[in-house]
């Protein structure tokens, strides 16, 4: 016997399949959708739900007045674009969507389904999804206080008082001098951009400051991400493995302590100083993921979701995007936006009642400079498998084989492209980044 389309959704459902009640009651003529955080995850979700459902009713919620990129960032920090080149309006997509806030939530009840702004506003919803990448979580490294962060940068949400300052630090160091970077033990956001800045700040000092040097604290064993690609650009530009390296890669080294007086950073084997160190610290799921109670994974850290929609698996009706999900995706920019995508398609679909895809898939593509002139890439292909309810590494990925000047002209095309998918901008945008 054939079921009707409608009995068989409702068996779904019930049947935990998945759940539609998050679409618009009966007799509402629009469905609402509050989106918070405008970067890769969440302008690219509100510009494609916008796209595919114009009924639904869209308000993103954004703090910051401008995008400023994370990726391409550290073609700033050593002085091959200025921050303004990575930086873009988001007069597109305040055009897009149907209310574009300028603020900050400070509250979320999912049982009313309503949130509240520190401008005193409170919007309701039939879904939430929150995109407001990761939060850094500074306690764990002593000393790294508010004082010493005026001091010591991580630079690792890009900014004018981050990525700007660590950039004139590095202008100010005298030749002769020592840069510190400490990495996080992974996870973090996008794995191989820690030494990617190595690559670029070594390409920096090589030409400018050639008798400075990099130490680095990895709290990692080794390379997470590109390790043979990296090592070799290392060796290749920066002179690694010989005596006059331009780096000093030490693994194994968490970094613990910090003292910005003193200018030194203490790992749990080195007391390191220099004369500017750029500090990373370990990170999880943005804070307000926490508010709604939705980070729940990795001892608390990180957000599991239901891929087909990225549906939160312990809220409700919100749904998480980017960097804040507990997953074996990449914390990446590309994925970040291809997750928009696909949560705005299942969007669609449940507010047609219908079922979102139960296989969807998504792709990643990397890019990491090796040097001001030379680049490579990392391509990935996932897929969702029903049986354990991940993401599945499919055929069709691929690493570079080597770097190469022409990976270098293909990073910049998709920087701009990922750009102006995500933020909407014109195909006459005129772009102003040189690298």
């Amino acid at each position: 016997m054939t079921l009707p389309r409608r009995e068989f959704l409702c068996l779904a459902a019930n049947a935990g399949i998945f759940a539609l009640s998050g679409r618009a009651s009966a007799g509402q003529a629009r469905p609402r959708v509050v989106i918070v955080g405008a970067g890769y995850g969440g302008a690219a979700c509100a510009r494609y739900l916008k796209l595919w459902e114009p009924r639904v009713e869209i308000t993103l919620i954004e703090p910051n007045p401008r995008f400023v990129s994370c990726p391409m960032s550290n073609t700033v920090i050593a002085g091959m674009n200025n921050l303004e080149d990575i930086t873009f309006p988001y007069d597109n997509l305040k055009a897009v969507v149907d209310h574009f806030v300028a603020d900050t939530v400070v509250a979320i009840d999912p049982g009313k389904r309503s949130i509240d702004t520190a401008g005193g506003k409170r919007f309701s919803y039939d879904r939430l999804v929150l995109a407001a990448g990761i939060e850094l979580m500074f306690d764990p490294i002593k000393g790294y206080d508010m004082a010493a962060r005026k001091v010591i940068k991580h630079a690792w949400k890009a900014s004018p008082d981050q990525t700007g300052v660590l950039r004139r630090q590095l202008e100010a160091m005298p030749d002769g001098g020592v840069f510190v970077m400490a990495i996080p033990m992974a996870p973090y956001r996008c794995p191989p951009a820690p030494y990617e800045r190595i690559s670029l700040v070594a390409n920096y000092l090589k030409k400018a400051k050639p008798r400075s040097k990099i130490i680095v604290l990895d709290g990692n064993q080794e390379i997470i991400a590109k390790k043979e690609l990296f090592l070799a650009a290392w060796k290749k530009h920066y002179g690694y493995g010989t005596e006059n390296s331009l780096i000093d890669y030490r693994p194994g080294n968490v970094a613990v302590a910090v003292d910005a007086a003193a200018m030194k950073v203490t790992s749990e084997f080195d007391d390191v100083k220099g004369d500017v160190i750029n500090l990373v610290p370990p990170m999880r799921a943005a804070a307000i993921t926490a508010l709604v109670g939705a980070r729940t994974g990795d001892n608390g850290n990180w957000c599991p979701v239901d891929y087909r929609s990225f549906e939160s698996t312990e809220v409700p009706n919100v749904h998480i995007l980017g960097d804040s999900i507990l997953s074996n995706l990449s914390k990446a920019a590309a994925l970040a936006n291809n997750c928009g995508k696909l949560c705005a398609w299942a969007l669609s679909e449940i507010f047609n009642d219908r079922l979102p895809d139960p296989a969807p898939v998504l792709t990643s593509t990397c890019y990491s400079a090796g040097s001001d002139h030379t680049a490579f890439h990392v391509a990935t292909v996932f897929r969702y498998n029903p049986e354990d309810k991940g993401m599945e590494v499919q055929p069709g990925g691929g690493v570079s084989s080597e770097e190469s000047a022409l990976e270098f002209e293909y990073m910049r095309g998709w920087a701009r492209n990922i750009w102006a998918d995500t933020l909407g901008l014109p195909k006459d945008y005129r772009f102003t980044n040189k690298f």
